[in-house]
């Protein structure tokens, strides 16, 4: 009897140790974190796992935002080299309106996806189309809610609480982050798609399950790509409650009364900014600019990679490159590759 009470007690103290082992590290995780505001702190004390979510997040939008801007001059390259959650881009550009949608947009799709796997114990899949299993089914089509729906809301309410915590100044600037930030999340839950299963003997479809998920993240990208290119301008006002953000237009009948500026609000789902975008040409952490010198473009075309756009009128060096690689590879049974080796010589253009 002592000896199972001597190891009920063991297992007891185990999982104490193990809670407090837990407990401490997430307080010594969340301390550590450079760039966090106390309030986001906070947030990570009383949900670790999520942080875990977030730090995803952040990846893949550093790695969307680069897929995107791949051979523009500003190349989303130096800003995602910082803190892991501060700041990213000091100037109000319609490259920082991006740049703060795609991570907003990252951290709500990380979190999301993080609650459907059960990562993280505050969350799982959304229950509430189940409220009404049948629906939109019809006679033709018969099909109802199952499986796992995505629970965005989730995610984008832990996104909002995160990503918006660190706006902790009421400037044009911090309405710009919130607006942009604001987008992005909502985008994620606006592209949700609705992925169903069939049932029935025989490959038939009698019936079919249905629950809302995640499209690939490179569709979220593409489409704020597309919301980068449409971004507006917008300025601030004074107004009864407070400052707001406010898109400047002219009418343009001949009065002096219709020359005065109409004020119209930017859309929900538009990315905005405030001030216009530098050059890039050259290095400025201001900007969060790395310049174009030394990178690789091209001699023919005009898209945004040509040497002619890329190098910003200063020329490019041309070097002549050989290399020796695996060539006219075959499978010989069994099982082996066997490849030639050949040599090829082609040019590389970079900016000076």
């Amino acid at each position: 009897m002592w000896k199972i009470h001597n190891k009920l007690l063991i297992y007891i103290l185990w999982i104490m140790e193990i809670r407090l082992v837990s407990s401490f590290t997430s307080a010594m995780l969340c301390g550590r974190i450079p760039g966090l505001t106390p309030g986001q702190r906070n947030m990570c004390r009383e949900m670790p796992d999520a942080l875990i979510a977030l730090g995803e997040g952040h990846q893949l939008g550093a790695q969307e935002c680069q897929h995107q801007f791949r051979g523009h001059r500003w190349n989303c390259s130096e800003v995602w080299q910082r803190n892991v959650f501060a700041h990213v881009i000091p100037t109000a550009s319609r490259e920082a309106a991006y740049t703060y949608a795609i991570a907003s947009a990252g951290a709500a799709y990380a979190v999301t996806a993080a609650c459907a796997r059960g990562n993280i114990s505050a969350c799982g899949c959304d229950v509430r189309h189940k409220a009404t299993p049948t629906g939109g089914s019809t006679p033709d089509e018969p099909w109802k809610w199952g499986g796992c729906s995505a629970d965005v809301d989730f995610g984008m309410r832990y996104a909002r609480r995160f990503m918006d915590a660190r706006e902790l100044e009421r400037d044009s600037r911090t309405l710009m982050n919130l607006h942009n930030n604001r987008a992005g999340r909502t985008l994620v839950k606006k592209m949700l798609r609705t992925d169903c299963k069939c049932h029935g003997v025989s490959g038939s479809c009698v019936m079919k399950t249905c629950w809302k998920s995640l499209p690939p993240f490179r569709l979220i990208g593409d489409r704020l790509m597309l919301k980068y290119q449409k971004a507006k301008t917008v300025q601030a006002v004074k107004g009864k409650r407070g400052l707001r953000l406010v898109l400047s237009r002219k009418k343009h009948a001949g009065t002096a009364r219709a020359q005065k500026p109409v004020l119209d609000w930017p859309k929900r789902m538009e990315l905005i900014y405030l001030e216009a975008s530098p050059n890039y040409c050259e290095r400025s952490l201001q900007t969060g600019s790395q310049g174009t010198a030394g990178r690789t473009c091209q001699r023919t075309g005009h898209g945004p990679q040509s040497c002619d756009l890329l190098c910003c009128g200063r020329g490019h060096s041309t070097q002549h490159i050989r290399r020796t690689t695996q060539c006219r590879c075959q499978f010989r049974w069994c099982c082996e590759v066997r490849c030639d080796e050949c040599d090829e010589s082609y040019e590389e253009f970079t900016c000076k």
